[in-house]
């Protein structure tokens, strides 16, 4: 069975896909980790979105797996490395690519494919898996998000202003929504959460108590 919960940056849907697998008892596929990774791998290598050749080249040179929620890109755990500012900047112009695009989703099809997942991302619910048995598309307010960004910084150790962050979130959605290849969108299909005024534990239950009445069990 597939959950997909997609989501502008910040709104929550990594945490609560998190949540809602362990809940379930299902598997957690981070899809924007693995964007994350590759941006972080073209980025130590010095290679801009601009050569693409390059790009097409190195990409079977970039092994993506998963050790619990931790992803792993050629034996090492790049789980907190692909959280900073810098990838951040970057990964939607890289997320963009085709190619890019292209193997992700290939690689994300090919883990999902051999058991239960929650899967997070921007596409999961468009493009991955649109016959998915349920799909939840998570928003909340640029302050909002912006907030939360700050939040999880600061707990690492990094400030960053918050008019910057939301001016870098109002960016990236631009971004996000206007890409040609697989852009951000509210699945038709999909139950729409806004998450703002929610506690983490009121979004968990939504989401719970819709997959429960779609599986027939309330």
């Amino acid at each position: 069975m597939i959950i997909t919960i997609d989501g502008p940056a910040g709104s929550g849907k990594s945490t609560m896909a998190k949540r809602l697998a362990r809940r379930l008892g299902f598997r957690f596929l981070n899809t924007g980790a693995m964007y994350r990774a590759v941006t972080l791998y073209l980025l130590r290598a010095g290679i801009e979105v601009s050569e693409r050749e390059k790009i097409q080249k190195i990409l079977p040179e970039i092994h993506l797996e998963f050790a619990g929620e931790n992803i792993i890109m050629n034996g090492e755990d790049v789980s907190l490395a692909i959280r900073s500012q810098e990838v951040e900047k970057h990964v939607s112009a890289v997320s963009s690519l085709r190619e890019v695009r292209e193997r992700l989703v290939e690689l994300q099809r090919e883990i999902a494919s051999c058991g239960d997942y929650v899967l997070e991302g921007r596409d999961t619910g468009t493009v991955v898996f649109p016959d998915a048995f349920c799909k939840f598309y998570l928003d909340a307010s640029v302050e909002e998000r912006a907030k939360r960004r700050q939040k999880e910084l600061s707990e690492r150790g990094e400030y960053h202003d918050l008019d910057y962050l939301k001016k870098e979130i109002e960016r990236r959605d631009k971004l996000d929504t206007t890409r040609e290849i697989a852009p951000l969108m509210k699945p038709p299909d999909a139950v729409v959460i806004e998450t703002t005024s929610l506690s983490p534990d009121e979004v968990e239950e939504r989401l719970y108590q819709e997959v429960m009445k779609r599986r027939g069990e309330l």
